[in-house]
């Protein structure tokens, strides 16, 4: 398959037809064939890589609904921006703070 030079939504009708007349084929499933040896171990490798879901920290996360002023939000946001974090984070990072003095 050739890559289009345009995007399909800037091609005429014509352009369009064309780009996409791999698609119109019926049993395609037919003419598969298993992946090479390489190209399976690379896949494998592929999917290993990439755990599914978001990356547990701790004993994973639950989510709270919980009220903050308007102007505190709009601060905390500014730092963590600044600082390059979430505000999720800023907010634990404030929560271990406040608990480790106690």
């Amino acid at each position: 398959m050739t890559k289009p030079r345009k995007k399909y939504w800037q091609m005429t009708t014509k352009e369009l037809a064309a780009a996409t007349k791999e698609f119109d084929e019926e049993n395609v499933a037919e003419t598969f064939v298993p992946l090479p040896p390489q190209a399976e171990a690379a896949w494998k490798a592929a999917k290993r890589k990439r755990p599914r879901g978001r990356p547990r920290v701790g004993r994973g996360v639950k989510v709270v609904s919980v009220g903050i002023e308007a102007s505190l939000l709009a601060r905390t946001d500014t730092l963590a921006k600044k600082r390059g974090i979430s505000r999720a984070k800023l907010v634990a990072e404030g929560l271990e703070t406040v608990l480790a003095r106690n």
